[in-house]
């Protein structure tokens, strides 16, 4: 090789090597200078939601994302007309609330008994029902249960590449970490359960959430003062209040927003979608 043309290509490889590092040692940003994503999140079109939880959001002018089965809608319809209205987000949470049948309240829609076709037909389906209930395309998923797969044994397989194809963004359940934006599989979004805690429990989780600049999807199904699997109304009122207040640089947003961010944020920081 001749030495001019081998000191280009030796140019050239450093210089992509060199953007490379900067692409993948560039400090991921939140908008407005926040330095920690949250998005309140909560599953089923529980009743509590549109009647109790939902208004008190709106006190403070936050956006949650609602993930509902349609039959449950069509329970409350006016009152999850309102909570459209008032700009919050409506997510997927399939046709049936299909679970492992290891709970026997599912085993009529046992995980175990689908297949990959038969649960892509039912979450176009549960979409399709939930534009005609509510006028909105459901964008974000989330799985029942925090499962993720179908039939059993050797048969096993996961349908996140379905929802992966079907929505922007698919989120867990029970997780024990926030979401890294600029690693995460947008497909498996990390739930962190809210249901049972005081604030006191869910500022640490924050305040360790913003020291790493993560995005915190928290995750919960009543909304009332008490009782099982509920967020406690009482802890919403002071996370919102928290969170609304500039000095904790937190951008509180709905997992479509943010999730739309996130993917514009790691496309010009060059980083894997």
């Amino acid at each position: 090789m001749k030495p001019a043309i081998y000191r280009y290509m030796k140019a050239l490889l450093l210089l992509l090597v060199t953007f490379n590092c900067f692409a993948q040692n560039q400090t991921f940003k939140w908008p407005n200078g926040a330095r920690v994503a949250i998005s309140l999140t909560f599953d089923d079109a529980r009743g509590s939601q549109a009647s109790k939880g939902a208004p008190l959001l709106d006190e403070f002018e936050v956006k949650a994302t609602f993930y509902v089965v349609p039959s449950a809608v069509k329970g409350q319809l006016e009152g999850w007309k309102r909570v459209v209205a008032k700009g919050h987000e409506i997510g997927n949470h399939s046709l049936h609330h299909s679970c492992s049948g290891n709970f026997v309240w599912s085993r009529k829609n046992a995980l175990e008994n689908y297949t990959i076709a038969q649960m892509r037909a039912e979450l176009l389906e549960a979409n399709k029902q939930i534009e005609a209930l509510l006028g909105v395309k459901a964008e974000s998923y989330a799985y029942p249960c925090g499962q993720t797969f179908v039939g059993r044994g050797k048969n096993t397989q996961s349908f996140v590449p379905v929802v992966a194809n079907l929505f922007a963004s698919g989120r867990t359940w029970l997780d024990e970490a926030p979401v890294d934006p600029g690693y995460c599989d947008m497909a498996q979004l990390t739930g962190i359960e809210m249901d049972g805690k005081d604030f006191e429990q869910i500022l640490p989780i924050i305040e360790e959430a913003r020291k790493n600049g993560q995005w915190l999807v928290l995750a919960g199904h009543e909304m009332a003062d008490s009782g099982p699997q509920t967020t406690r109304l009482s802890m919403l009122r002071k996370l919102c209040a928290y969170a609304k207040d500039p000095a904790n640089g937190i951008w509180i947003a709905p997992v479509g927003e943010v999730a739309r961010y996130v993917k514009a944020e790691r496309k010009r920081m060059g980083l894997a979608e």
